[in-house]
């Protein structure tokens, strides 16, 4: 992240107060870093067991984005982050995402920069390695990013696909939008209903994860299960077509899909 430009300010691990790691001042704590310098967002990578009160500390020192990197928090205590963050107007992405990114401008996160280039189309995605995959085929093809969202592949996350989606209506650099989905849960549904009622106006291309994966078998992440009809790649895909969305088969087609919508 230093590299790429971001601005870190400081790092919190309790009991590492007075190191430096990378020329970055370490600290006991959230309060105590914020005591010393300014910061508009957190990174935790912290174990899924601490993750909760790491998320809490940040939230309740007046953090407003946090990013959160760590796999399968328990859901209960993903559900009190984020609720802790709806109270007191902080944005929380993930858990279990690989950040953030505004190519050429910052990222907050551990995506490999080398495959994001700065342009007009704007990522939001539940797998990581499919963000970068995607990111890596639209700039081949030319098709430069605004801004790459891994909203997380956990059960339980705190931005999602529609609640992004808003924000990317009200962005002037962005012009169409990518959808990365997978099977299990009903993120992809709620995201094609929205934007069939709101008449979504800017052109939305969507790719469906796992559609030969097998009924009742978690793949990958710990919230890509199916249980009966609802969370399939077929009733997902299904659902996008209704809204008017095109669903590529694969990710090397959804460059030539923006390709005839913009």
């Amino acid at each position: 992240m230093i590299e790429y430009g971001t601005k870190i300010e400081a790092g919190v691990t309790p009991s590492k107060a007075g190191a430096v790691v990378e020329g970055v001042p370490v600290y006991n704590s959230v309060p105590d870093a914020l005591n010393e310098h300014r910061a508009d967002a957190s990174i935790l990578f912290v174990p899924a067991f601490a993750a909760r009160e790491a998320a809490l500390e940040a939230i309740n020192a007046g953090i407003r984005l946090l990013v959160i990197i760590t796999e399968r928090i328990p859901v209960r205590d993903t559900m009190e982050v984020i609720a802790t963050a709806e109270k007191m107007g902080s944005i929380v992405i993930g858990p279990n995402t690989p950040g953030i990114i505004t190519p050429g401008e910052c990222k907050i996160g551990m995506m490999p920069p080398k495959v994001f280039t700065r342009g007009l189309v704007g990522v939001i995605s539940r797998s990581g390695t499919l963000t970068y995959e995607v990111a890596a085929q639209l700039s081949n093809k030319g098709f430069g990013q605004s801004t790459c969202i891994g909203i997380g592949g956990d059960p339980c996350i705190g931005l999602d696909f529609v609640e992004a989606l808003e924000m990317f209506r009200e962005d002037k650099d962005t012009k169409a939008i990518v959808l990365v989905g997978e099977i299990g849960g009903n993120s992809e549904e709620r995201a094609a209903h929205y934007i069939k009622e709101t008449s979504y106006p800017k052109p939305v291309v969507a790719y469906v994860a796992g559609r030969s994966a097998p009924m009742g078998k978690r793949m990958g992440h710990a919230g890509a299960i199916i249980l009966g009809k609802a969370g399939t790649a077929g009733n997902k895909i299904q659902e996008f077509e209704m809204a008017g969305v095109g669903v590529a088969k694969r990710p090397s087609e959804i460059s030539e899909m923006l390709g005839q919508l913009i």
